[in-house]
């Protein structure tokens, strides 16, 4: 507001000057062309700069995100420490200070993670083919018994979702009613020491990447070999 203040001042001053020169007998045409060209070479030059000015005045009275939101910005995550008139500062996960240009933060898709309310949370749990199907039928009740019981846990669905090239994969879907992440993951990390717990008890094996080579003897070979030879044999 400050910088327009003063911009505002020079123009009104700048006139004032203007008409007293005119009123001199001065010919000021000259002076009002060279002004024109250079208010436009000042324009372009200070183009970005109120674009950024401008962004910032949105960001105060939209309010995108405030001082101490937790936001991401294309891949860089943080929680903003100062809005100012040109840039935005976010202090990043990792510790360091990331700096947007306003106007380029408007331009992209942020994420503002404090207003959210809950936590949608999607986990993919896969288990060897050999699994007999009383046991893969049984999986989708033993995750749902465990999560209905949680605190401020919102069971949605489980389901065998497919067939994977070495698991057969099956997804769970659960709703955090709390925002706060460190809540989150500690729900996630119990739910999943007690599906452990859960699946050892029951015998049932979670599945990992896995190739089977199967071997033939050279002699059954040759005998498969000559009898294909044999039959084909007019």
């Amino acid at each position: 507001m400050r910088a327009l203040f003063f911009l505002g001042n020079i123009i009104v001053w700048l006139g004032v000057g203007l008409l007293i020169l005119d009123n001199w007998g001065i010919k000021i045409s000259a002076l009002v062309a060279g002004l024109g060209i250079g208010g436009v070479a000042v324009a372009l030059a200070v183009q970005n700069i109120l674009g950024d000015l401008f962004a910032s005045l949105s960001i105060v009275f939209d309010k995108p995100f405030v001082i101490g939101d937790a936001i991401r910005v294309d891949g860089d995550q943080g929680n903003v420490e100062h809005i100012g008139l040109k840039t935005t500062r976010v202090k990043s996960l990792t510790g360091e200070q990331l700096i947007f240009s306003n106007s380029d933060l408007l331009r992209s898709r942020v994420r503002n993670y404090k207003r959210q309310d809950e936590r949608r949370v999607v986990i993919s749990i896969g288990v060897l083919y050999e699994t007999p199907a009383e046991k893969l039928a049984a999986i989708p009740q033993i995750l749902r018994e465990y999560l209905e019981n949680e605190k401020n846990v919102r069971f949605e669905r489980a389901h065998l979702m497919g067939f994977g090239p070495s698991s057969l994969n099956y997804e769970l879907v659960y709703w955090v009613t709390v925002p706060d992440y460190n809540y989150h993951m500690d729900v996630q990390q119990k739910f999943m020491l007690r599906v452990i717990e859960r699946f050892a008890a029951e015998g049932i094996e979670f599945a990992y990447p896995t190739q089977k080579l199967f071997l033939q003897s050279m002699a059954a070979a040759e005998g498969a070999f000559d009898a294909e030879r044999t039959n084909a044999a007019p």
